[in-house]
């Protein structure tokens, strides 16, 4: 598996070219890195060389790397049914500029793209319906970034009084309880059935 690997990351490298930074083989799988703006060519590349056939689009996905220029990276997976190989392509962008979208090349890219979109913040530039596909329209900030609180900014919740849903700042409220290490059971202020077995057999 390994030599046919390599076969198709030479093949890759030169349908590539100049387009392709790095290759690598890990894990029984072929990665690259191209350039953000490189992208929908790239792409274009691999899926209509007949030599490598990735015309099967798997999924997109988002990484952050805060401590980065460019902090996220877009990550496309292709399969190639007739080779019987996956390549995984890597690219990087920052919180501002924007990734071209790979939609006209692969359109079950949309969804995914929106959904990157929703959780990093990351945009995607020609994407025909750009919106939050899994948080509220009204939402604050973007979920899956590493600095994005855990409690989140606002919670939601429906008012009966006033007949809505409504936004208000996230309160953690936890009243203060009474720890009984003793107990298998927090807090119990009072006698579990078999508690009083076990400080039995204990004065025994």
């Amino acid at each position: 598996m390994s030599k046919r690997l390599e076969e198709i990351a030479e093949l890759v490298s030169l349908t590539l070219g100049d387009l392709l930074q790095t290759s690598t083989i890990a894990v029984g799988d072929l990665a690259i890195n191209v350039a953000r703006d490189d992208i929908v060519e790239v792409l274009t590349r691999l899926r209509d060389v007949v030599t490598l056939d990735f015309t099967c689009f798997i999924d997109l996905c988002g990484v952050d790397y805060p401590n980065r220029a460019e902090r996220f990276e877009v990550v496309y997976h292709l399969l190639s049914m007739s080779q019987n190989t996956r390549i995984r392509i890597k690219i990087s962008t920052d919180e501002e500029s924007p990734v071209p979208s790979v939609v006209d090349v692969f359109p079950a890219a949309n969804w995914y793209e929106r959904e990157t979109f929703d959780m990093f913040g990351v945009l995607f530039n020609g994407h025909p319906d750009l919106r939050r596909i899994l948080t509220d329209y009204g939402f604050e900030g973007y979920p899956l970034r590493k600095d994005f609180p855990l409690s989140g900014f606002v919670e939601v919740r429906y008012d009966d009084a006033e007949k809505r849903i409504v936004y208000e700042p996230v309160k953690l409220n936890q009243d203060f309880r009474n720890f009984d290490f003793l107990s298998p059971w927090e807090g119990a202020n009072y006698v579990l059935p078999g508690d009083e077995k076990a400080e039995q057999g204990g004065k025994a």
